[in-house]
């Protein structure tokens, strides 16, 4: 899988299904930053390729990373940024001090 594959919603509302988000809240509007991230952190954390392709979107994920990457546990986190290096070199905060 590339970034370039992610084709999720740049906007709007989501709804994940039961299998992803088996606790709390289901259907976020991507308008929202808490709630795109909570949708990103659910969906990185749970889903699957065919579920990053679906439900992310490339221009969120590299924009967000530098928070997003907080919000993960050190596995998710190390995936991804060893996957797709230019993730780390995607916010303000990379440039200026390196990932933490």
């Amino acid at each position: 899988m590339t970034l370039d594959e992610l084709a999720g919603p740049k906007s709007g509302s989501v709804a994940l299904p039961l299998e992803l988000a088996w606790s709390g809240l289901r259907v976020f509007d991507l308008g929202d930053v808490k709630l795109l991230l909570g949708l990103y952190r659910i969906v990185l954390n749970n889903g699957s390729t065919d579920d990053f392709v679906r439900y992310l979107d490339q221009e969120h994920l590299v924009r967000h990373w530098s928070i997003l990457r907080k919000m993960l546990g050190r596995g998710v986190r190390e995936t991804w940024e060893e996957a797709f290096p230019e993730l780390c070199r995607s916010g303000p905060e990379f440039r200026r001090s390196g990932p933490v």
